[in-house]
């Protein structure tokens, strides 16, 4: 089988396409098909030795996928051959055909395409943890999602509204605000234009938000905290601005 292969951190353009043998199942692992393969910011750290978790050399790339199962180990209870499934990997999707435990493995609902079950697990699996389980957000509260026209920005927003909050959405451009407005933002922040703190001053006549979905870092990261309304929640999600914030600790206690 082909698979695309990692044998050097660095960019994208170092990975190779090459051939490499079927993976062997046993025990509670299950073979899967890929028929596609979602694309996410890990995929782009874990290439350059920068991802918290470290693959053996030489590895495929991707973290989640989905496909048809076609053999599974002797323990396996919940899926057999022919089920359409997705799988959550860590890394190894970017092949024609890859092991994933039993308990990394979704049914897919009968209509859902490959490529959209693809890119789901990952970031909806991510905003709602944060938003649900971290934040508890509660009908009627404000949410700001810094990045929203992101895979985890847009997966916010919709699970932010579904969950009754008011959604600010923030981003770098009209291009993707418009993106972010079309997923179901109420307000829309433009950061290259004008502070998030004094946006959001104005949006939330001074009340400040109670949850900050942060996917970005970087200087951001502490002007969302400065506008957090009394008990808010600031969810650290990434750091795709490539810097990692260090905040004045005051502004915790400030804000509850």
């Amino acid at each position: 089988m082909k698979a695309i292969l990692c044998k050097e951190y660095g960019s994208a353009e170092n990975l190779v396409i090459e051939d490499v043998p079927s993976p062997e199942v046993k025990g509670r692992g299950v073979k899967v098909r890929v028929e596609a393969a979602g694309l996410n910011f890990p995929d782009t750290l874990i290439i350059q030795g920068k991802y918290q978790l470290q693959p053996p050399m030489p590895f495929s790339p991707g973290g989640e996928l989905a496909g048809e199962v076609i053999e599974v180990g002797e323990k396996v209870t919940r899926f057999k051959p022919g089920d359409r499934v997705a799988a959550l990997t860590g890394w190894g999707a970017f092949a024609e055909e890859v092991v994933a435990p039993e308990s990394n493995l979704l049914p897919l609902p009968e209509g859902m395409p490959y490529e959209k079950a693809a890119g789901f697990m990952m970031v909806y699996g991510t905003s709602y943890y944060a938003l649900k389980q971290r934040a508890n957000i509660q009908p009627g509260e404000t949410l700001l999602v810094l990045g929203a026209s992101g895979g985890v920005g847009l997966a916010a927003i919709e699970l932010g509204k579904a969950m009754g909050a008011k959604v600010i959405a923030a981003a770098s451009t009209d291009e993707k605000l418009a993106v972010a407005k079309d997923a179901g933002a109420d307000e829309l922040i433009n950061y290259s234009e004008e502070s998030v703190k004094d946006a959001v001053k104005k949006l939330t006549k001074g009340k400040g938000i109670d949850v900050v979905y942060d996917p970005v870092g970087g200087d951001f990261t502490e002007q969302a905290l400065r506008s957090m309304a009394w008990n808010g929640r600031h969810l650290i999600i990434g750091f795709a601005a490539g810097d990692i914030p260090k905040v004045p600790a005051n502004l915790a206690l400030l804000k509850g």
